[in-house]
């Protein structure tokens, strides 16, 4: 009897003391991987507010001696992207300093004549006040205004964009007479770098304040590139809203003598781009007595090259909408690298109402990429108040029902 209580308190012993060295094994490793510096692509700043708010030393994250700074740039690939932190106060807040325009120790023996010749390019107050002071006719033909600032580090080798706001936006949503606003991003032409800001809510006046700063570029290529910002208005039912774009060509912008303030009028956007975007051919017909829309996806044509090489991997997205508001969504198969993708899939839709009235339908032909998101190569819809062939297309099947009606349409940029 005293043999098996013996074996019994040493395994208790034994098992307590596993226990004890596996829990203080799993600590050291925890506060281990706690003080390394996280393996993050970039930062964000944000009013105040990174996207990585882990305590990390400053001299982990960006390398304050020279030694850690070699490590840095050597690990860094070429033409990747990132983004910089600004110092912060002790409540984590950024302090409010007027841009200095020092980035080159020629500055400062600059002439008068070369800060003259920027403010033609810089926000003045005189220019916010002339700007907000617009009639009202003026206001109803234009969409607003973007204010942003652009800076190249040379120390950094970096290109830094600051989006700081956008005024007199029109308004997207009806009810409220408001707007959601928020801003993609895009260097092109190689389109590698897209970036965008968060959403505000119910304003026309966004202030967004956020910087990107972008290493690789080197500062002889920038005359090369064109800054592209769409600005959208975020829909939580339906398709995003586009209010407009800015294209800022940088060739013959000078970012040698520090930060440029600059303001651009944000026009409609360009969709004028359906030639060399492709054809996609659509087959539909309506079946009144079962209330059911049949939609065959046959053929695309000609569609523009995406990859590097020189080929695209397309498909077709195919979403229903009610009252501007999707109710369903089907997808084809992708076709590898071809211009000319033969489809031949059918769906069939459920039509919630009776009539065609309210429904539209939309085709996104997207080309597919497991690297990186899927680029939309160009946009078809098809409805009553749809324009050209997709209003023609949709009046046919309306007044012929039961009859399957294919047309060939051109797409439209996406």
């Amino acid at each position: 009897d005293e043999i098996p209580t013996v074996v019994g308190i040493f395994s208790a012993f034994g098992l307590v003391f596993s226990v004890s060295l596996f829990a203080w094994i799993c600590c050291q490793r925890k506060s281990s991987k706690s003080n390394k510096t996280p393996p993050y692509k970039f930062v964000h700043v944000l009013k105040g507010v990174d996207i990585y708010p882990e305590n990390l030393n400053s001299k982990k994250k960006f390398g304050a001696d020279d030694k850690s700074e070699a490590k840095n740039k050597s690990a860094m690939p070429k033409n990747s992207l990132h983004l910089d932190l600004e110092k912060r106060d002790l409540n984590g807040n950024f302090p409010k300093t007027t841009p200095k325009i020092q980035s080159s120790p020629d500055v400062e023996n600059l002439s008068p004549k070369h800060f003259a010749e920027r403010k033609k390019d810089s926000v003045s107050p005189d220019s916010l006040k002339s700007i907000t002071s617009l009639s009202s006719e003026d206001k109803q033909d234009k969409l607003g205004t973007l204010f942003f600032s652009l800076e190249y580090n040379f120390e950094k080798k970096a290109f830094v964009v600051n989006i700081k706001e956008a005024r007199g936006l029109p308004a997207m949503d009806e009810q409220s007479m408001t707007s959601d606003p928020y801003i993609k991003m895009t260097i092109l032409p190689e389109k590698k770098h897209k970036v965008k800001t968060r959403v505000l809510r119910k304003t026309l006046d966004p202030a967004f304040d956020e910087t990107f700063t972008f290493y690789g570029i080197p500062y002889s290529q920038i005359q090369d590139l064109t800054l592209h910002f769409m600005i959208l208005s975020f829909d939580r039912f339906s398709r995003d809203d586009v209010i407009g774009e800015v294209l800022i060509p940088l060739a013959g912008i000078e970012l040698s003598e520090g930060r440029l303030l600059m303001d651009r009028e944000i026009t409609k956007r360009n969709v004028r781009k359906s030639s060399g975007r492709g054809e996609l051919l659509i087959s539909l017909c309506y079946q009144s007595t079962t209330n059911t829309l049949t939609v065959v996806v046959l053929k695309a044509r000609h569609l523009p090259k995406s990859d590097v090489s020189g080929l695209s991997d397309p498909y077709v997205k195919v979403n229903l909408y009610h009252a501007k508001k999707r109710i369903s969504k089907k997808k084809t198969h992708v076709k590898k690298c071809t211009p000319n993708a033969v489809f031949n899939e059918l769906f069939v839709f459920d039509i919630p109402c009776e009539g065609l009235d309210d429904i539209s339908i939309e085709f996104l032909v997207l080309d597919s990429d497991r690297g990186s998101r899927n680029e939309v190569i160009g946009r078809l819809t098809l409805g009553s108040s749809a324009e050209g062939t997709g209003g023609e297309h949709w009046k046919e099947i309306c007044e012929y029902p039961r009859r399957q009606i294919a047309k060939w349409h051109m797409l439209c940029d996406g």
